[in-house]
């Protein structure tokens, strides 16, 4: 904000100082200055902005090279005052061109939408109470609470912090996680060296702060560095697929459009005809409605998905998703029900111990820290029995982190004000490392190797059950202020905390189903052996292989490449573990879907092909996630699969099908130009020809997909694609080729019959073509979608029509067929009807063979 302290080095004054030029304190703006600030700043935002705006998305419609080509073909025809082609031309160039901003602007309307439902919000201090606000809605001078597994919504400084480390690799590349606190430092610190400060784009990795947010949206450093460097997302299989489709086609039509203007030209041909006739074929080679037809159908199938409690945030995401191999998972909330309880809680020899339950509330009750089911689960047990903190005044808090894995509250108590007992839980192990004696009786004894076996056994049977256990431990010491994770030290073990989470009844069902579609579940936990290894026989897992964190730390990455694929269970894994078996299975050729939602799930879900998290995750999971299940539910996630697989289907389908019907037209007219006396069709034909053959093609967003499609992962195959538009091509070429001679030797057709009938068959072709080529299986085994069979039989309807509609045929050139004409027309459609449907069973037929030989699996993998 223009003359304040944050315009300077902010980091180098005191809070007060900075909150002061702010007009801000330590409850925070009112309302109204917030209102004020956010009017003259704007939103906290780096991006461009939020969406294409209608016009926009219209003007980017002719940014297609096929409509420069046509755009160039109607100049060329205005300069030479050929006034009726340039119309038609700019008809069908405006026509297709509304018609793919009407498919797109829904497209955009209906992502924005989704997005809107996970738009990322903040803790505020507003009007000196704690809110919940869109951190779009964030303003210098508002003080903000952050908790482990937030992200940094803004620039600011740190006015009280707690064991607060954060994560800011992505702005100073630091791998580890840094320590904040309040306080100045040098006007010249760089960025690395400004501990009082944190930066948007950061994650809190743990502990807890009250920030004085000093900048927002591109005034921060992140918005400064996005500013100069507009970064690229990695280029997605979607992306890198649609871009050698595009090569492909560019090759093709170079060589056909070269060879037709040269033989035009050495035939003396006119140049202008001649030029026109060419640019044609080229758009007619090309797809042009592609763009539209990808926006609409990923969108299509995004809102789909929506629907069934899937949302995604990025629509090339779902390529991903349907080729996904492997899911990796935690278990929690997954394969269970999520709904934890505290079974029991037990002494150090196993029996129920009402001491333990009341330090275990008070634990829980009194930790600001990470939100998390097992702390809910001890209140909600202690409210259910009347348990309290009354008399308890808590004076310190060292939050759970991840690599501790336990939690420290440090209480004073009334009757004994002198001293202070710290209150230990967290894993058994991690507890128990810092335990010097045993509870027995009421009276400490020491922590001999006999006593830590007995422990371990207690710990062992639980685990055997499929029961969670915590450790529980204390430690009585002189008062005094401040503690740190050095106190954590000398403790006394007092006791068990057990869990029951116990598996979904459906977990079973759903692991098969996905297993069906062609996707192994992994499950990777931080939990003991015992407990996941009987959690996945409840739930159907074979895993006669596991492997524990302390395997990973001591194993090459050779031979985790050989194991991770046949290992279901990763056991007591370490966060920075996640990512390193993500990678090992995509080393070895599976796509790999993570789904998590913890702060130690980012670095997986940026590594994985699909990320996927849920709502209720923290900020950081959510946003590295590129797929948001609104439950955690694998049956919810099945169904994006197959959506997600059913929208990639339908896009092949209509690459496929159109290049194919195409380049088989193309190249007839190619051939048949050398030898005719006359065009096979004029260009405003051909032109018309592929913007009617393209109406129907929309509608395959919404086609029926055969169950074997979506019974296995889908994935780009360029190579495929090009074989199949060479095949089917050259059946089409063949049956135009067998049109030119009878009409040119059986009719003796002259140019207007001639170029009248081939439009027809050549049109009819290409509907027929997407009835047959749209299934895998015979034709009429496969219902097509209900807007796709009738918009076909509409366009079909039309082309019989239009020879015989006055001043539309006059103005195409088309003439009234006699029946003997028509007769023929009908006779070879159905003929290459036939013989298409007969080459497909052989085309997939041998491509099922030619993959088995090369030892690929169903999503063409090795």
């Amino acid at each position: 904000m223009p003359g304040t302290a944050t315009d300077t080095a902010y980091w180098a004054l005191g809070a007060e100082a900075v909150a002061a030029s702010l007009g801000s304190g330590a409850k925070g703006l009112t309302a109204g200055q917030a209102a004020a600030q956010l009017a003259a700043l704007g939103p906290n935002s780096v991006e461009d902005a939020p969406r294409l705006t209608a016009l926009r998305l219209l003007l980017r419609q002719f940014e297609s090279p096929l409509v420069l080509i046509l755009a160039i073909a109607a100049v060329l025809s205005l300069v030479l005052q050929q006034w009726v082609d340039a119309a038609i031309i700019l008809a069908i160039v405006l026509g297709s061109s509304l018609l793919g901003f009407y498919q797109e602007y829904r497209a955009s309307a209906a992502v924005e939408d989704l997005k809107k439902r996970l738009a990322l919000t903040a803790r505020v201090l507003r009007d000196g109470t704690e809110q919940v606000l869109p951190v779009t809605q964030i303003v210098p001078g508002d003080v903000i609470l952050l908790s482990a597994g937030n992200l940094i919504p803004a620039d600011g400084l740190v006015i009280e912090a707690q064991d607060f480390l954060v994560s800011e690799a992505g702005m100073t590349g630091e791998s580890f996680p840094v320590e904040k606190r309040p306080g100045t430092v040098a006007a010249e610190a760089p960025l690395s060296g400004r501990t009082n400060s944190v930066y948007l784009g950061s994650s809190v990795r743990s502990g807890t702060a009250r920030v004085l947010v000093a900048r927002t949206g591109r005034r921060t450093e992140f918005g400064t560095i996005a500013a100069r460097l507009h970064a690229r997302q990695p280029e997605t299989d979607f992306a890198r697929g649609v871009r050698q489709f595009g090569f492909l086609l560019i090759r093709v039509m170079v060589v056909i459009v070269i060879f037709v203007l040269s033989v035009n030209l050495l035939l003396d041909r006119p140049l202008v005809e001649s030029l026109l006739f060419a640019a044609a074929l080229a758009v007619g080679l090309s797809p042009e409605l592609l763009p539209a037809i990808i926006s609409v159908t990923l969108s299509a199938g995004a809102r789909a998905m929506g629907r069934r409690g899937v949302i995604v945030r990025r629509l090339d995401a779902i390529e991903n998703l349907g080729s996904m191999t492997v899911l990796c998972t935690d278990k929690t909330g997954t394969l269970t029900e999520g709904t934890i309880v505290l079974r029991e809680a037990l002494d150090a020899a196993a029996r129920p111990s009402d001491v333990v339950r009341q330090l275990a509330h008070v634990n829980a009750a009194l930790e600001t820290g990470i939100e998390n089911p097992l702390d809910a689960a001890i209140v909600a047990a202690g409210c259910t029995e009347g348990l309290t903190t009354e008399g308890l005044t808590k004076i310190d808090e060292i939050p759970y982190d991840f690599v501790r894995r336990r939690l420290t509250i440090v209480v004073s108590e009334r009757s004994d004000p002198g001293h202070h007992l710290i209150i230990t839980k967290g894993a058994f192990a991690n507890v128990l490392d810092r335990c010097a004696m045993v509870d027995r009786n009421g009276g400490a004894v020491p922590l001999d190797q006999a006593a830590r076996a007995q422990l371990d056994a207690v710990f062992r049977e639980k685990g055997q059950e499929g029961l969670r256990v915590l450790a529980l431990a204390t430690r009585r010491v002189a008062a005094r202020s401040g503690y740190g994770q050095d106190d954590e030290r000398d403790m006394l073990f007092r006791g068990f905390l057990v869990f029951l989470d116990p598996p979904k009844p459906e977990a079973r069902e759903t692991i098969a189903q996905l297993a069906r579609l062609g996707i192994a579940i992994k499950v990777i936990s931080g939990d003991n052996r015992h407990v996941t290894a009987h959690m996945a026989r409840s739930v159907g897992l074979d895993a006669p292989l596991i492997l524990t964190g302390e395997d990973l730390a001591g194993m090459r990455d050779e031979a985790l490449w050989h194991l991770a694929p046949r290992t279901d269970l990763f056991v007591e894994i370490d966060p920075q573990q996640k990512e390193r078996i993500v990678r090992a299975l995509q080393r070895t050729g599976h796509s790999v879907g993570y789904l998590g939602d913890g702060i130690n799930d980012a670095p997986a879900l940026h590594a994985a092909d699909v990320g996927i998290s849920v709502a209720g995750a923290v900020d950081v999971a959510r946003e590295s996630a590129d797929i948001i299940l609104l439950s955690r539910d694998l049956d919810v996630l099945r169904q994006g699969v197959e959506d997600g697989r059913r929208t990639f289907v339908n896009t092949l389908k209509y690459i496929s099908i159109t290049t194919s019907a195409n380049f088989g037209n193309m190249i007839s007219m190619a051939l048949a130009t050398p030898l005719m006396p006359f065009l096979p069709l004029a260009a405003k034909q051909i032109l018309l020809n592929n913007f009617l053959s393209d109406l129907p093609s929309l509608a395959i967003s919404g086609d029926n997909v055969d169950p074997e499609r979506l019974s296995r992962p889908q994935r780009w195959n360029v190579g495929e694609i090009r074989r199949f538009m060479i095949v089917f091509g050259l059946i089409s070429s063949v049956f135009d080729l067998l049109t030119f001679g009878i009409l040119l030797h059986v009719f003796k057709a002259a140019e207007g019959m001639f170029q009248t009938s081939w439009f027809m068959i050549s049109l009819l072709t290409e509907l027929v073509v997407v009835l047959v080529l749209r299934t895998r299986k015979p034709a009429f085994r496969s219902r097509p979608g209900r807007l796709l069979l009738w918009s076909t039989l509409a366009v079909a309807t039309a082309t019989f029509a239009i020879p015989f509609l006055g001043g539309v045929s006059a103005l195409f050139g088309f003439v009234p067929l006699s029946a003997g004409a028509l007769a023929a027309v009908v006779a070879i459609v159905g003929g290459y009807m036939l013989a298409t449907e007969i080459a497909k069973l052989w085309f997939f037929r041998a491509g099922a063979s030619e993959a088995a030989g090369a030892g690929l699996n169903p999503g063409g993998r090795k």
